[in-house]
């Protein structure tokens, strides 16, 4: 049983391409600054270039901002930001000086195709992009483990990544959690890939029996017909705790614990049931 399961998460993951993920996270992004007065555009620089950066690290960055006076044609902006009072060009976002991180989540709602490459080169797109990426995937995953349950839902399910065929639903989960582990790293500014982050990729399928199990005993203690929630509830929490585990390592050098994982799980599970609920409402079968 254990070999057939590692045979299928093989397959499964032969589907993913990290180097698109690493692609997409090296894209050099710039981005144009239009401000009243030197104070203004150094307001805006310190925000995107933190001074606390390295020396060479915030040179590289300030590299990657153009001041309007500064536009030439080897560096055309991606995203351009504005000081509040002056125009927006069309495609351009109001920088709040107060509140920045709004404009953080504005910039990553309208450009979602620059997010990886924000992240990796400027720190405060960082953890937006992270948080979203953990419950994004999760939430895949939680929808991924409805639709099995119910095969006649699968077909009408629209997923970012393609189903195996005939592959378990552990093997596709890992997959995506692998997915995942890769996204993460990117957003990080670390190596992405297989011999990259292979101790990454060995836990994530090491912990998918023990996910199995855990959703076997869980499931099995549940009234027929009645475990569906739980088991999305379940795929949502592992994968969870696995993106924030793995958002330290990249962040900090060090992932969970055992114990930290175990008391994480708990409450993502409470959560994951939540986000599954959510979830049921809108695709499960209408009744006649």
């Amino acid at each position: 049983m254990a070999l057939s399961m590692l045979r299928q998460i093989r397959q499964a993951v032969e589907q993913l391409n990290p180097n698109e993920v690493r692609e997409a996270a090296e894209r050099r992004v710039y981005v144009g600054l239009n401000a009243n007065n030197s104070w203004e555009y150094s307001a805006m620089e310190r925000f995107l270039a933190p001074e606390d950066l390295s020396p060479n690290r915030r040179h590289h960055v300030m590299a990657s901002l153009i001041r309007a006076a500064d536009e030439d044609t080897a560096r055309r902006p991606d995203i351009q930001l504005v000081w509040p009072g002056i125009s927006a060009p069309n495609g351009g976002f109001v920088f709040d000086p107060n509140q920045p991180e709004n404009t953080v989540r504005e910039i990553l709602s309208e450009r979602e195709d620059l997010a990886l490459a924000l992240s990796r080169a400027f720190a405060p797109f960082r953890q937006p992009v992270v948080d979203k990426t953990i419950f994004s995937v999760s939430k895949e995953n939680a929808l991924f483990a409805l639709a099995t349950a119910v095969p006649d839902i699968l077909p009408g399910i629209s997923l970012p990544w393609a189903i195996p065929e005939a592959a378990s639903d552990t093997a596709v989960l890992t997959m995506n959690q692998i997915r995942m582990a890769f996204l993460l790293a990117a957003a990080n500014d670390r190596p992405v890939g297989y011999g990259e982050q292979r101790a990454e990729v060995g836990g994530i399928v090491a912990g998918a029996f023990g996910f199995r199990a855990i959703a076997r005993e869980i499931v099995g203690k549940i009234p027929a017909g009645a475990g569906i929630i739980p088991k999305a509830g379940i795929a949502f929490a592992a994968t969870f705790v696995e993106g924030m585990s793995l958002a330290r390592l990249y962040r900090f050098g060090y992932g969970y614990t055992r114990g930290e994982r175990k008391e994480a799980y708990g409450a993502a599970l409470e959560r994951g049931k939540q986000v599954a609920g959510l979830l049921w409402e809108r695709i499960k079968p209408q009744r006649g």
